[in-house]
């Protein structure tokens, strides 16, 4: 915006007309910066599981889909259980021949059994021979072997039967935990086997944010801590929770762990797999002037940082949050000078400076227009808050916002 004034008409072509740049301005206050760490975070459901099949079979029915909500041990996919009900009739039939065959060697050993205890009476009337006694004395030790291993054999048995019982049943996938399903990569006639993900499933009512921490982070972040997590769709715009948990092994090569954030997501804003800003907070810095990182000016005469400040009085009036862009109201001209700052500490949205009072205004938006140089300007004043959405907006919500006005302006010349 250029703000203009010129001489009457009859003061000539030799009088000069003197532009005056309009800027943006705020009043630069005192206190701490707090001192931030922004990070990327992946968000992830609470007990948040992928399910496989234990088994390899052809899919009949799948009765879930993405977004139902399920209880533990409900039905998720069923399987094909024709062969491993074979198999199971299979095992009991082993087991009853394993039982009949061990029947059949316990009545043998009773027989043979019976036979020594007469030998050894004959034997004592001396009726039998020292020979007889010892075959009838070996054959009582094969038929006590040959029972224990039919008994051997029905326990196998019964070990098979238990092993095909469980295969049949893993032809039902059940739910290990109740939760909302997401991820649906199974459909009706598809082979599966042990690598093959069916489902995601987990609890969206709490979700884990996880970051990364490098090992010099570790020296200033702990738990506790407290972490803003920046949600773009989020109706908060932010939300708070302290750092829950922080991993005590470094990765060998990238010397980084993982910490987590536990965090209440009643409304489902926070969907798993969503990339996050996460801000930790972990400390302040001196007391020193606040002012907006757009403020800082790198003087293009000199390469000194600073900011422009005012140097004429400015009406003190409150100013409120400026809810409506189209509001361009603006000031009589106001001189303003360069002054270069000490930059003390730099935050995730302002600086802590040396050099500039408290309650001074200071140019956000349109420094350029003065190149360094002390000059006149005409205000908009305008509060934290409008400059802190100016310096949230990214490169695609300009572009956004830039699309909507040209459609506005289609909509109101086509009217």
């Amino acid at each position: 915006m250029i703000g203009g004034c010129s001489s009457d008409s009859s003061a000539g072509k030799n009088e000069k007309i003197r532009l005056v740049p309009a800027v943006e301005a705020v009043r630069a206050e005192f206190g701490a910066l707090p001192l931030t760490e922004r990070l990327s975070g992946l968000v992830k459901a609470r007990n948040q599981v992928e399910i496989y099949p234990e088994i390899n079979a052809i899919v009949i029915d799948v009765p879930v889909h993405n977004g139902d909500f399920v209880k533990k041990g409900q039905e998720l996919v069923r399987l094909r259980n024709r062969e491993y009900a074979e198999r199971l009739n299979q095992a009991k039939a082993a087991h009853r021949i394993a039982e009949a065959q061990a029947k059949q060697a316990e009545a043998e050993l009773a027989r043979i059994e019976a036979e020594l205890k007469r030998t050894n009476t004959l034997f004592e009337k001396r009726l039998a021979s020292d020979t007889e006694l010892e075959n009838i004395r070996t054959r009582a030790i094969s038929a006590e072997a040959d029972l224990e291993l039919a008994r051997a054999r029905v326990a196998q048995a019964l070990a098979t039967i238990d092993e095909r019982e469980d295969a049949l049943s893993k032809t039902i996938v059940r739910a290990p935990i109740s939760g909302s399903v997401g991820n649906r990569d199974v459909e009706v006639g598809m082979l599966v086997n042990g690598n093959s993900r069916l489902f995601t499933l987990g609890q969206l009512d709490n979700v884990r944010i996880e970051v990364v921490l490098t090992d010099l982070m570790l020296e200033y972040i702990e738990l506790g801590q407290r972490a803003e997590v920046i949600v773009d769709n989020a109706l908060y715009g932010s939300l708070t929770a302290p750092l829950s948990r922080i991993s005590p092994f470094l990765h060998p090569v990238a010397h980084s762990t993982e910490a987590e954030i536990d965090l209440a997501n009643p409304d489902g804003v926070l969907k798993p797999g969503m990339f996050v800003t996460v801000d930790i907070y972990y400390g302040e810095s001196e007391s020193a002037t606040l002012v907006p990182l757009s403020s800082l000016y790198e003087n293009p005469l000199s390469g000194i940082t600073g900011v422009y400040v005012s140097s004429d009085s400015m009406n003190q009036e409150a100013v409120g949050s400026i809810k409506d862009q189209r509001d361009f109201s603006l000031t009589d001209p106001i001189a303003f000078q360069f002054v270069p700052v000490d930059i003390i500490a730099r935050g995730r949205m302002n600086a802590g400076i040396r050099g500039v009072d408290p309650g001074s205004w200071v140019i956000t938006i349109g420094q350029d227009l003065l190149g360094g140089n002390p000059g006149e300007a005409r205000v908009r004043k305008v509060d934290w808050n409008w400059v802190a959405h100016l310096q949230n907006l990214q490169r695609q919500d300009l572009m956004l916002e830039i699309i909507n006005k040209r459609q506005e302006n289609v909509v109101d010349s086509t009217t």
